[in-house]
C-alpha cells in the first residue's frame, strides 16, 4: 500500500582516506577509484543552514461535508454505551443540533521557494480542494498563498505569496546526473512537527509508480506524512526532486521514499508559471513496448522502440504514420521504449515540426510531424463499449474462438462503424492467448501486419508464419477502441 509522503535533501563534503604501504609496495589510486572511495560528509549542518530559509511548511484549510455516520456502533445496553456517548460529546460529535453541520478541516504539507518574488512548489495532493493556503517560513513568518496552477499527472502545484522583501530561494539541479549511491538530504514538516532534516542516498533511479510521466528518484532518507511537497537536495544545495510518496505497510518511513525528478518538475513549474496550466506536446498515436516476442514476430533485430498500434485523427496521421510502424527515433534521439517516447514528446514544444524515424517493412522512413497539444486531445470524448454481437460463424485458432464482424457489431464493441476483423467470442483459459490478456469481446483486425476479415485470413497468416520459420504471429487486437499488438506462438505442439 502506498502512502503519500514527502521531504527534501542536500549537502556535500567528503574526504578520501589516504592509501597505505605494505612490505615496501606503494598503493596507487586512480581518479575513478578515488571517486568511489569518497566517504560520508563530516556533517550536513552547513548545508541545512544554507537551504533552510527556502523550505516552507504549508497548512491548508477546507470545509468538508458532515459525516453521515453516527459514530462507533455500540450495542444498546452495552457497558461501553455511556463511555462512547461521553467521548463523542467531548469531541463535539454527539446528537446536538450542530452535529450534522459542515466542518472545517486542516492538512499539513511542505514546499520550497523557487524565486525571490514568492513562487513556491509543492504537491498537488497537499493543496487539492483547499479554501485557504498558509505558508510558514523558517523565520516563523506566515503568509497567505494563492494557487497559480496544478498538474495532476505529476502531482505538482505552484503557489505564490506576496512578500515585502525578496525571499531566499533554491534552484533546480540536474536530476539526470544523480547516481545510485549519491548522498541526498530531505527537509520538510513530518507529522506536523515543524522543520526537520533527514539524510540518505539515492537508492534507485527512474522509478515509475502509476503516472504517465513518472520519473521518481527512490531514496532511503526518512520522509513521513507531512513531508509531501518538500524538496530533495543534492550536496550542492540544488533541488533534484520533490518528495511525493513512500512505500510503507504502516504509513511511516521504512526507507523507501519516492521523489519526482527535478527535470520533470522544472518543466512543469515553468509552464504553470507562464500559462497557469501545462502545455505538453502530442504526437497523436497509440503505442506499446516492443517485447522480445513481438520483435521476433516482426523480424526486428532488437526489442527497442515504440510500436504504433493505432493512428487516430491527429498530427501523426496527417504526416503519414501507420499502424505497425515502430518509432525508433524522435527529434534526433533514439527511443528505447514507450515511456521514454511519451516523456520526450511531452517535453517538446507544441507546433514544432519534428523528425520521427520509423521502421516500416524492415526499412527506416523519416516523417516530419507538427506536434499538437495533448491537453486538447485528451478532452475528446472516447466512445463507450457495448455488448458483443452474436456470432454466425466460429472457428478455434491459437486458443481463440473467433467469428467475422457483421453489420452493426463493430459499434456494439465500441469500434467505429465499418471496422472489419474477427471478434473473439471465446478464449481457452489454458492457452497462451488467455495468459497474454485476450478476452471475449476483443477484435482482431490484423495478423502478420495484414488485415483479417474472414476466418480463412487468420488461418492463412498462421500457415505463412510457420512456413517462414517464425515462432510467433503478431496480432493487432482492439478492445473498446483501444488497440495493442500481441504475439502468439504458432509452433505446433
Amino acid at each position: 500500500m502506498l502512502s503519500n509522503v514527502l521531504s527534501p535533501t542536500l549537502h556535500r563534503k567528503a574526504r578520501l582516506t589516504a592509501g597505505a604501504a605494505m612490505l615496501g609496495l606503494a598503493l596507487s589510486v586512480s581518479p575513478a577509484m578515488q571517486a568511489a572511495a569518497l566517504g560520508a560528509p563530516d556533517s550536513f549542518a552547513d548545508l541545512a543552514q544554507q537551504i533552510s530559509p527556502s523550505v516552507v511548511n504549508i497548512t491548508t484549510s477546507s470545509v468538508v461535508a458532515a459525516s453521515t455516520e453516527d459514530g462507533p456502533m455500540v450495542p444498546p445496553g452495552s457497558p461501553f454505551e455511556e463511555f462512547f456517548k461521553d467521548f463523542m460529546d467531548r469531541q463535539g460529535q454527539g446528537n446536538g443540533p450542530q452535529d450534522n453541520a459542515p466542518r472545517r478541516s486542516e492538512a499539513l504539507g511542505s514546499g520550497f521557494v523557487i524565486s525571490a518574488d514568492g513562487y513556491i512548489v509543492t504537491n498537488n495532493h497537499v493543496i487539492e480542494g483547499a479554501d485557504e493556503i498558509q505558508i510558514e517560513f523558517f523565520s516563523g513568518e506566515k503568509l497567505d498563498a494563492k494557487l497559480v496552477g496544478t498538474d495532476t499527472k505529476t502531482d505538482i502545484a505552484l503557489l505564490k505569496v506576496d512578500a515585502k522583501e525578496p525571499l531566499p530561494f533554491v534552484k533546480f539541479g540536474d536530476s539526470d546526473k544523480m547516481r545510485v549511491g549519491d548522498w541526498v538530504m530531505a527537509m520538510g514538516n513530518p507529522l506536523g512537527q515543524g522543520f526537520s532534516v533527514s539524510a540518505g542516498i539515492v537508492s534507485a533511479r527512474n522509478r515509475a509508480l502509476s503516472g504517465t510521466y513518472d520519473d521518481f528518484i527512490q531514496t532511503d532518507a526518512a520522509i513521513n506524512r507531512g513531508n509531501s511537497g518538500g524538496p530533495l537536495f543534492n550536496l550542492d544545495g540544488q533541488v533534484i526532486g520533490v518528495n511525493t510518496a513512500i512505500l510503507s505497510p504502516n504509513g511511516g518511513s521504512i526507507g523507501i521514499g519516492f521523489s519526482m525528478a527535478s527535470n520533470v518538475v522544472a518543466k512543469v513549474t515553468d509552464q504553470l508559471r507562464q500559462f497557469g496550466e501545462t502545455r505538453r506536446g502530442w504526437l497523436g498515436v497509440r503505442i506499446q513496448d516492443v517485447t522480445p516476442d513481438v520483435a521476433e514476430a516482426m523480424g526486428l533485430v532488437s526489442a527497442k522502440g515504440a510500436l504504433v498500434t493505432d493512428v487516430p485523427e491527429g498530427p501523426a496521421l496527417e504526416a503519414g504514420m501507420l499502424s505497425g510502424d515502430v518509432i525508433v527515433k524522435f527529434d534526433g534521439v533514439e527511443v528505447a521504449d514507450t515511456r521514454e517516447l511519451v516523456r520526450k514528446v511531452a517535453d517538446t514544444d507544441i507546433g514544432k515540426a519534428t523528425e520521427v524515424v520509423v521502421l516500416r517493412g524492415g526499412k527506416e522512413e523519416t516523417l516530419t510531424i507538427k506536434l499538437g497539444r495533448r491537453e486538447e486531445a485528451e478532452a475528446t470524448a472516447v466512445p463507450a463499449a457495448a455488448e458483443k454481437p452474436a456470432a454466425p460463424l466460429e472457428q478455434e485458432l491459437l486458443g481463440l474462438t473467433v467469428t467475422p464482424l457483421v453489420d452493426g457489431s463493430a459499434e456494439q464493441l465500441g469500434l467505429p462503424a465499418g471496422t472489419e476483423g474477427l471478434a473473439v467470442v471465446g478464449v481457452d483459459p489454458a492457452s497462451e492467448a488467455y495468459a497474454k490478456g485476450l478476452r471475449e469481446g476483443d477484435v482482431i483486425t490484423e495478423a502478420g501486419q495484414q488485415k483479417v476479415v474472414k476466418l480463412s485470413d487468420l488461418a492463412d497468416r498462421i500457415t505463412e508464419a510457420r512456413d517462414a520459420g517464425r515462432k510467433s504471429l503478431l496480432l493487432l487486437v482492439r478492445r473498446e477502441g483501444d488497440p495493442r499488438f500481441v504475439a502468439l506462438s504458432v509452433e505446433k505442439s
